[in-house]
């Protein structure tokens, strides 16, 4: 839309306040609200100032002014507030130069789609996520001097099959059996039905919805591809929408990897292609799952960065509770066709040139999908630029191997810290074409060790107590 468009929607749906949107470097969603009088030329052209010493990951207090800058593209009626608005999301700007701001997640995608378009390799590269989520009925958790818990429930957790619920009418999943049944043990059928109308009406192409592997409300609904940028700012609205439904209903939602123990983490496989022309350039039925060349190299560059990569696409300690073997875990650095203990698959649901792509299964939803994306994306493209073969693919089962046959393929790194020492020695493929900054690397790298990964380390465990209280 552009701004006459957007004074006639406001018009028509008698708006009043428009919300400026815009992501922080952890990966959520900031806001400030203003009046719809404003919604004017200078919106656009001047942009509205904010503290950036107040967001986590931006400004020293000395260098704090910052702005705001709607992109019309990405307006709509927001779903959630009381008076209609008009919301939109921003780009992150200085004021003294008014140029793009670096350290801005949104502009970080940006550069990655400008760069594909350089570079000559391809001119689209498309991203279909699958995230995965809990809905839960009731969390409780705290960290003190002296305590430290978690407390989890849901109704349809199987380890309430015993509680007085006057009456316990059952119909819960068992642990590991929650794929695809139909309700009534399905319980959240109507709850995904509501998020999935709320995403279309925002804009967001849902493709189906169901439940997932685990007990206690495991979830997935899936949306169609998209752009680099489009997908990212997709997934930011994804997020919002999902939490705020269930919120409406009495629910609420995590995203965490891994909220529940002895039961499947919640990941976000991305399947991913680059085209020229019109051309799907993955595709090639002569190739192994019918993979091309260059889709081979491109898993190439996936594999070869991936344990500096899963800091970007895995970057919170909590992945790594997920990224273990087992439980259909991608851990293991090879590509095959439908294997889903490798940490990249070549779906072959069909043979057609629309439909080819890879799937890389490391990601998760605790990642900011701007850079997550954008990672991936130089991680491919340097494995094209540089000819790099992805180890052979293996169709058996992995964890199922002889150990004298497991123990040559390579795993993913095991914590946060290993993954960010990688990315310490393994960047170089990210700076190509100024996409990421070795200003953003390096406050990332800081950021993640000293407010994740350090306090973390420096608290008892719960179960600390179970194993060693009485040694």
């Amino acid at each position: 839309m552009n701004l006459k468009e957007l004074q006639k929607l406001a018009k028509e749906r008698r708006l009043e306040y428009i919300d400026l949107k815009f992501t922080d470097i952890p990966g959520l969603w900031q806001h400030i609200t203003i009046p719809i009088s404003e919604l004017a030329d200078d919106l656009f052209t001047a942009g509205i100032g904010f503290d950036g010493s107040s967001i986590r990951g931006f400004q020293p207090i000395n260098e704090s002014d910052m702005l705001i800058k709607p992109d019309p593209a990405t307006a709509f009626v927001d779903p959630f507030m009381a008076d209609p608005t008009l919301s939109m999301i921003c780009n992150v700007k200085d004021p003294l130069t008014q140029t793009p701001y670096s350290r801005d997640p949104r502009y970080v995608a940006q550069k990655a789609e400008r760069y594909l378009s350089v570079c000559g390799i391809a001119d689209q590269a498309f991203f279909g996520p699958e995230p995965e989520f809990y809905v839960f009925d009731d969390i409780r958790f705290e960290q003190s001097y002296n305590t430290g818990f978690y407390h989890i429930d849901s109704r349809e957790g199987f380890w309430n099959t015993a509680r007085e619920e006057g009456p316990n009418l059952g119909y819960k999943p068992r642990f590991k059996e929650g794929y695809f049944p139909v309700p009534p043990t399905d319980s959240l059928h109507n709850l995904r039905a509501k998020m999935s109308k709320v995403m279309q009406e925002v804009g967001i192409p849902v493709l189906l919805h169901h439940h997932e592997v685990a007990t206690a409300g495991q979830c997935e609904i899936g949306v169609r591809v998209d752009t680099l940028v489009n997908t990212g700012d997709m997934l930011m609205k994804y997020k919002y929408v999902v939490k705020n439904v269930a919120l409406a209903n009495g629910r609420t939602v995590t995203f965490m990897p891994k909220p529940l123990f002895q039961d499947n983490g919640s990941g976000m496989h991305v399947h991913q292609s680059l085209w020229r022309a019109g051309r799907n350039l993955f595709h090639d039925p002569s190739g192994y799952g019918g993979l091309s060349r260059i889709g081979r190299l491109y898993v190439g560059g996936l594999l070869h960065h991936a344990p500096s990569l899963l800091a970007f696409t895995s970057p919170t300690t909590n992945s790594y509770r997920r990224l273990v073997p087992g439980y259909e875990a991608p851990i293991n650095l090879v590509y095959s066709q439908r294997n889903r203990s490798a940490c990249v698959r070549i779906p072959m649901y069909s043979a057609s040139e629309k439909a080819k792509r890879i799937e890389f299964r490391c990601p998760d939803c605790s990642c900011n999908p701007y850079l997550a994306l954008a990672a991936m994306l130089m991680a491919g493209l340097d494995g094209i630029e540089n000819e790099i073969e992805p180890p052979p693919p293996i169709d058996e089962d992995i964890y199922e191997l002889p150990p004298e046959e497991k123990k040559h393929i390579k795993a993913t790194p095991g914590s946060l810290s290993e993954v960010l020492d990688n990315l310490e020695r393994d960047h170089a493929y990210l700076l190509k074409g100024g996409v990421f900054t070795e200003d953003l690397i390096s406050v990332w790298i800081d950021y993640k060790r000293k407010r994740e990964d350090d306090q973390i380390r420096l608290r008892p465990h719960p179960y600390e107590f179970a194993l060693y209280f009485d040694i």
